[in-house]
């Protein structure tokens, strides 16, 4: 069974920077991708960005430019840096792995990814 420990997130004002990193423990196979997903209460979950033990990387478009994910594969660990944030990045970032989905059609489903973290809330003042 995967377990996924998050740590990260907080507050910040606008413009700043946050980090969000997701240790996994209890792989079966040694490929397999990471990533976050985000959600404001009364919305569904949208895909912020993924990575793949295989290098390959996806963002949704909204964060292109200004967020970057990272993967040390010996510590099985993703980190995503968020860099100028805006107050609609506010939200619960839940930190998502699977071991058979890739990215090859980009970030994919809630449903892509088996594995779910607890969750770290990110908030935005202006």
């Amino acid at each position: 069974q995967v377990r996924l420990e998050e740590s990260g997130g907080g507050s910040v004002q606008a413009g700043g920077s946050l980090s969000l990193t997701c240790s996994a423990s209890g792989y079966e196979y040694n490929s397999y991708c990471m990533g976050w997903f985000r959600q404001v209460a009364g919305q569904e979950r949208e895909g912020v960005a993924a990575i793949c033990d295989d290098g390959t990387s996806t963002y949704a478009d909204d964060v292109k430019g200004r967020f970057t994910i990272s993967l040390d594969q010996d510590r099985n660990t993703a980190v995503l840096q968020m860099n100028n944030l805006k107050p609609e990045d506010t939200a619960m970032y839940y930190c998502v792995a699977d071991e058979e989905f890739k990215l090859d059609y980009g970030m994919g489903t809630p449903t892509d990814f088996t594995y779910w973290g607890q969750g770290t809330q990110v908030t935005i003042s202006s």
